[in-house]
């Protein structure tokens, strides 16, 4: 309990203080749990949490873990915030290696998506992009994408980033998880069954490097990242956290070092789909013919038009094809949705 002033002041947990705090400079500050693990808080939202020297990390792996790139993505912050009250009160010791990261603060504190710019299409350096020359989420990619450069450099063990978010419309899928493109990569089977232990039983492999931040500490760091997509999106206060015990008990196993559960005798496998078509707001007379009330993972049959304009048509070809993540709202250049079909 005693780091708790340290690092969150009068504030009775991480969450409170970063929501206080939101759109602050405040200075790194440093403190040790009496079992010699030590806590840097780097900025408001943002902890490095490394173990003792002496400790064994029999996972031999640092992880880092972020939610709030969205702001009214609150299921997945609230779960973080519950894991680092676990660790503070001293209800179990890390054993890895450890970055925590609420992406978005001040959109946090609006309940909103974002402020200004999708803070997720901001990364791999794309926040350097002229038109959004001095944009706070522009600075605050950047700022992350920095940490976890420097946590990546100080901690070379086999790396793995889990970008937690929550989806804004239904899904057909509830929990599903998006692995970025990175040429030559398959997915390990260890990564695999932590995606099935965290009861996300759906796998999307993507066909491009892209700007989320998944993508940036997988092509850039060479973390084994992923996308989680958890459950929809609610107020704080309003979710169902019985829905997200999963990840929240497969994450605390990782986070003490843990090995993996054993199989069962029938194990469960991931249903696998792959990107066949990003489809992108090409301008003024784009059309996008799919209902704003769709549920990701709607499948449409053979020869039905997506999408089009005045020189390019897309329609789905010889076998069906699902859509993720539709939204026709969104800036001229930026992803409207995902065409997929299984793998």
């Amino acid at each position: 309990m005693a780091a708790y002033p340290e690092l969150f002041e009068s504030s009775p947990d991480w969450l409170s203080h970063t929501l206080i705090h939101a759109t602050a400079n405040l200075p790194e500050i440093k403190t040790t749990l009496p079992d010699g693990t030590c806590i840097n808080r780097k900025s408001a939202g943002v902890l490095h949490l490394t173990p003792p020297a002496n400790r064994t990390n029999p996972n031999q792996e640092a992880l880092i873990v972020s939610a709030g790139i969205h702001g009214n993505e609150t299921a997945p912050i609230e779960v973080l915030n519950a894991l680092v009250s676990e660790l503070l009160n001293e209800e179990w010791q890390l054993a890895c290696p450890l970055l925590l990261i609420l992406g978005n603060p001040p959109a946090m504190v609006a309940g909103q998506r974002f402020l200004e710019v999708n803070l997720n299409r901001l990364f791999n350096g794309a926040h350097a992009y002229p038109e959004y020359d001095e944009l706070s989420e522009a600075a605050r990619a950047q700022f992350l994408e920095e940490a976890c450069r420097q946590f990546a450099m100080v901690h070379p063990q086999a790396l793995s980033h889990y970008d937690l978010h929550t989806a804004i419309r239904p899904s057909r899928r509830e929990k599903f998880a998006l692995y970025p493109f990175v040429a030559g990569r398959q997915v390990p089977e260890a990564q695999c069954d932590f995606l099935l232990e965290a009861e996300v039983e759906t796998l999307l492999l993507q066909h491009k490097a892209g700007t989320t931040f998944s993508s940036f500490s997988s092509s850039v760091l060479g973390a084994e990242s992923f996308t989680v997509e958890l459950g929809k999106v609610r107020p704080f206060g309003e979710n169902e956290l019985t829905r997200f015990a999963g990840i929240k008990k497969a994450l605390r196993r990782r986070f003490r070092g843990e090995p993996c559960p054993e199989k069962q005798p029938q194990p469960e496998c991931l249903t696998v789909f792959e990107v066949v078509h990003e489809i992108l707001n090409t301008g003024k007379n784009f059309r996008f013919h799919i209902p704003d009330d769709v549920a990701n993972f709607t499948e449409y049959p053979p020869g039905t038009v997506i999408w089009e304009d005045d020189i390019t048509r897309y329609k789905v070809e010889a076998s069906p094809q699902a859509i993720v993540f539709p939204n026709r709202d969104v800036p001229v250049g930026q992803r409207v949705g995902l065409m997929i079909r299984p793998r």
